[in-house]
């Protein structure tokens, strides 16, 4: 039997990335409905069109409450239960303290922590016991790269919230983790707006401090997320994953 049998599962932010490597591991691991969301409705559609039947897109923003609400609705309506959401919507951009703004504090905090929050929340009364919660967070959090100081704030938000989480639905019996990849070569790098020699540097970088010498991949991180949400995780919850360069460790 497959890690996922019959499981119907959320991924915010699967357009592509580890959300999307994570919706194909789900679908491989057996889950019968994965309902993905992204704000590219035409690039998101392509992509559930590429995973078959059992991926569902739903377009929409975490930022707004209303989106969220309307992915929930589609889930009950179809199915009536969520057994696994895995929060990874989210971004990331660099800036210096001296040249921090308004926009660039809330948009990340907008995105990376109330979209977490907005997810989490309204799945809860789809969750039965034994549900799981896998919140998208990063090695950031715990480190201090010069220029990442706001996107490194939401990151151990997140961190926090995997420990606050678990207590605060214990009784419940749902459980929640947080996966913390290292740096993960996915198409948002080249969509940051970053110069391509910033960002092989940062590779580079990322590279002579990782124990295998290499960056991670995003199949590596949904074969994690992938556990989390397995009824195999069960002992497991307000716990954080590590995934760097092809080394998990909690």
């Amino acid at each position: 039997m497959s890690k996922l049998e019959d499981k119907t599962a959320v991924i915010t932010g699967a357009n592509s990335g580890i959300g999307l490597a994570t919706a194909r591991k789900f679908i491989e691991e057996g889950a019968a409905r994965v309902f993905i969301t992204g704000r590219r409705k035409a690039e998101l559609e392509k992509v559930a069109a590429s995973l078959g039947k059992a991926a569902v897109p739903v377009p929409g923003d975490v930022t707004n409450p209303t989106d969220v609400d309307r992915l929930y609705e589609r889930v009950k309506a179809e199915v009536g239960h969520v057994d696994a959401v895995f929060a990874n919507a989210g971004f990331a951009a660099p800036a210096p303290l001296e040249g921090l703004t308004a926009e660039h504090v809330d948009s990340l905090f907008n995105t990376n922590v109330k979209g977490v929050i907005w997810t989490v929340q309204k799945a809860l009364p789809l969750m039965q016991s034994g549900g799981s919660i896998i919140l998208s967070s990063s090695i950031v959090g715990t480190k201090g790269f010069a220029n990442w100081s706001i996107y490194s704030a939401t990151k151990a938000a997140i961190r926090s919230f995997a420990r606050t989480w678990a207590s605060d639905l214990k009784t419940k019996n749902i459980r929640v983790n947080a996966v913390s990849p290292g740096v993960i070569e996915t198409p948002a790098w080249s969509e940051s707006g970053l110069p391509k020699e910033q960002v092989h540097g940062f590779f580079d970088f990322a590279t002579s401090i990782t124990p295998l010498s290499r960056i991670g991949t995003d199949e590596e991180v949904a074969k994690v997320v992938a556990f989390l949400a397995s009824d195999e995780s069960s002992f497991m919850s307000g716990s954080e994953v590590f995934v760097d360069g092809g080394l998990a460790q909690v």
